[in-house]
């Protein structure tokens, strides 16, 4: 007799105000969609030290012109990830050319500019730093994707609206010079925020847009004829205005475009002082699935060769909430991201910022980790590129994602309790049919009391089964605490300012799994035998 691949989960809720049963469904028989083996992404931006909004000046010397490459914390904090994927871009970079070939300007920096687009100036990349950059991401195996200017050669007519043909020579000699140097570039992405309603400080039509998606692919083509892989081409790396995605996909045409990068700022302004309760608020965060409902389909619909990417997100905009976004509650919008994103075909989620701005996985002035860092470390290391389906008629206070698991063909678990008072005691037991059943019961007022029934595995007088739990919690309880805890210990740098060591509590299978308020956890199963993960 065949065994079911499902795992599911049983909840009922007394006394009678919260009577019902409530399930949860994860299918363990196939694979809902699919990421990149490396979905998770950081970004390093262009802002200088002058970046001020809220009262705060948060970049210091974050940017790709003057971010310290030689600093022992940076270089420990990417290798952890083995093959941390990172886009070099952002706002300004439509305003930055580049100091090879026959540039007639000079190769000055960025600086501000009351009547500058967003109010700086253009600005240069040396090749000089182009080198060092290259050097650093190569030896830490960083996989690189790059942002060029897509307003090169355009001209301002009024507002926000720029027209003409983009120049490409300056792009051209960029990536000629990279290519020979022997550079590797992952992907090139082609403007920043330039496209649709919500066009940030530039906006250009899709048409344009598209016929020079063409040009820059001929280029890209050409250029690496010779080499043994060619990059990808991405865009446009803005926000989502559906009528113009899908008509730059239906002008660029079939296999320009490889991947549609799109942005996500979904808290709002980060000036917001309500900021704490938004990214707890489990209907805001429910509303990303519209969206990354649609960018599916008008893929799908227009360009259905390319594949989606979250380009750019860090939660609040405008470089993030001080004393918020850095913190330990900044997890949990963003965990329920990934989460999210990937159950709608997103191939790769690019965190605004690696480092800089409030929102930056890394102290931009000690460069120590922030609790996001952790988080993305953990997703990285535990989820597989493999999505479970998840069904659930239950509240979304607690918020589950399934994964096949990144080593072997367990299944790893993200619960994520965004609810402020109520615990979850699970049980394990055995069934004979190959699904996990969870049942609770209690109150707002009491523990809710869960059982986890495991696959053909769990028996009793077979030998002892082990899970992993990765328990998430804020230092004393304190939602904008700086540290975070794993499973009741700091998560901080070694004496040697290594990345500690992420250590699992091993617990025998069938013992109680408790989920705390306020809290996260990533549990692994690495003897379920889910088919869709062999």
């Amino acid at each position: 007799m065949g065994f079911q691949h499902q795992l599911f989960l049983f909840l009922s809720f007394f006394p009678a105000i919260l009577a019902g049963k409530v399930t949860i469904t994860v299918d363990t028989s196939k694979t809902i969609a699919e990421t990149d083996d490396n979905f998770i992404c950081a970004t390093i931006d262009w802002w200088p030290h002058d970046k001020c909004n809220y009262k705060h000046c948060p970049w210091g010397s974050s940017s790709i012109l003057n971010l310290n490459l030689s600093h022992p914390s940076l270089k420990k904090a990417i290798e952890a990830f083995r093959s941390l994927r990172i886009r070099l871009g952002g706002s300004l970079e439509d305003q930055v050319v580049y100091g090879v070939g026959n540039l007639e300007s000079p190769c000055d920096p960025l600086k501000a500019e009351k009547n500058g687009l967003l109010g700086f100036s253009k600005g240069c990349l040396p090749m000089k730093r182009w080198d060092e950059l290259n050097n650093f991401l190569a030896k830490t195996g960083v996989i690189v994707t790059f942002g060029l200017n897509a307003l090169y050669g355009r001209r301002h007519i009024k507002g926000k609206v720029w027209e003409g043909a983009w120049d490409s020579t300056n792009a051209h000699d960029f990536i000629k010079y990279t290519v020979s140097k022997g550079y590797k570039i992952d992907s090139w992405e082609f403007g920043n925020e330039i496209c649709g309603r919500a066009s940030y400080g530039a906006n250009i039509d899709a048409e344009l847009y598209g016929n020079d998606l063409i040009k820059l692919k001929k280029i890209i083509e050409d250029l690496y004829e010779n080499s043994d892989s060619t990059p990808s081409l991405l865009a446009p790396g803005g926000f989502f205005d559906q009528v113009w995605f899908a008509k730059l996909l239906q002008v660029s045409g079939l296999g320009i475009v490889d991947s549609v990068t799109h942005h996500i700022y979904n808290l709002g302004p980060a000036g917001n002082p309500n900021l704490v309760e938004k990214i707890l608020n489990r209907r805001l965060l429910n509303k990303l699935a519209r969206t990354l409902t649609v960018v599916d389909q008008t893929i799908k619909d227009n360009g259905s060769w390319a594949s989606a990417w979250i380009g750019e997100s860090g939660g609040a905009s405008t470089n993030g909430g001080y004393d918020v976004s850095d913190t330990f509650v900044n997890s949990f919008w963003y965990l329920d991201q990934l989460g999210m994103a990937s159950k709608y075909n997103t191939k790769v989620h690019c965190r605004q910022t690696l480092i800089g701005g409030n929102y930056g996985l890394l102290n931009k002035e000690t460069f120590a980790p922030n609790p996001d860092y952790y988080s993305a470390l953990l997703w990285h290391r535990l989820m597989g590129k493999r999505v479970l389906a998840v069904k659930t008629n239950a509240l979304s206070y607690l918020r589950s994602y399934a994964h096949c698991s990144k080593e072997g063909v367990g299944v790893t678990l993200l619960l994520i309790n965004l609810h402020k008072a109520t615990d979850y005691i699970i049980r394990v037991s055995k069934t004979m049919k190959m699904h996990l059943h969870l049942e609770a019961q209690g109150s707002r007022y009491l523990n809710k009391t869960v059982s986890w029934i495991g696959s053909k595995d769990f028996e009793p007088d077979g030998p002892k089964l082990f899970r992993e739990e990765y328990h998430l919690t804020p230092e004393d309880g304190y939602l904008r605490s700086h540290t975070m805890f794993l499973n009741g210990k700091p998560l901080e740098l070694t004496e040697n300012g290594d990345i500690p060591i992420l250590k699992p509590a091993q617990v025998d299978v069938n013992s109680e799994i408790s989920i705390a308020h306020l809290s996260i956890a990533f549990i692994v199963f690495p003897n379920f035998h889910a088919s869709a993960c062999a």
